[in-house]
């Protein structure tokens, strides 16, 4: 059984943590059901994202099972303010220590260097803040990739990229071909409709 947690806070980006929700939920589903999920955050109240998504969590940072993966979504919550929550900072970094893996989406990467897990390591963010992470110190930012990996921390770009990340972390826990089921049942193919570098 793999326990999946997912820290939510007040203007989280949702789909840096509804896209590896998925991915998660997905897998889970097609291993019979056997693995978990859970929404943390400091309080119960509604947490509000940064599109203006009302999420519930389902536990609190001092209430919540045992972890296999820590995910830490991005938005301005992650880069700005939460990196400033010594609540927050301090229970991420006690709880990243005794987990399998730590998963950082878009800017999620701010908070996980603000409480540690990140500093010396090789990182993705979001294009928009590669150099404003990099400025920070004691971090390696790599630019232009979708995601990377050091050690246990996966980190990864934004929004579509956390889906990808989350892809390989299951493959890496349960196996490529079972990652290549996940993605069949998703009906995750990527066409998008207009290309960034098509000509006018």
């Amino acid at each position: 059984m793999t326990t999946y947690g997912v820290l939510i806070f007040d203007e989280a980006e949702e789909l840096d943590f509804a896209g590896p929700w998925e991915v998660f939920g997905a897998s889970s589903l097609l291993r019979g059901g056997v693995d978990s999920l859970v929404l943390i955050a400091e309080r119960l109240d509604p947490v509000r994202c940064s599109r203006g998504m009302r999420v519930l969590p389902d536990r609190t940072l001092d209430d919540h099972p045992d972890l296999d993966v820590l995910l830490v979504p991005g938005g301005r919550g992650a880069r700005v303010v939460q990196p400033d929550n010594p609540v927050v900072t301090t229970w991420l970094s006690r709880t990243a220590a005794r987990t399998d893996w730590v998963a950082g989406v878009c800017t999620g990467a701010f908070l996980l260097h603000a409480a540690g897990p990140a500093r010396g390591r090789r990182v993705a963010t979001h294009h928009a803040y590669e150099d404003e992470l990099q400025a920070r110190g004691d971090v390696t930012v790599v630019r232009d990739a979708r995601y990377v990996v050091d050690d246990t921390l996966l980190t990864s770009q934004g929004v579509s990229a956390g889906i990808d990340s989350a892809l390989w972390l299951v493959g890496r826990i349960h196996g490529r071909d079972h990652a290549r089921d996940v993605r069949r049942y998703m009906q995750y193919d990527p066409a998008p409709p207009y290309l960034a570098d098509e000509p006018l």
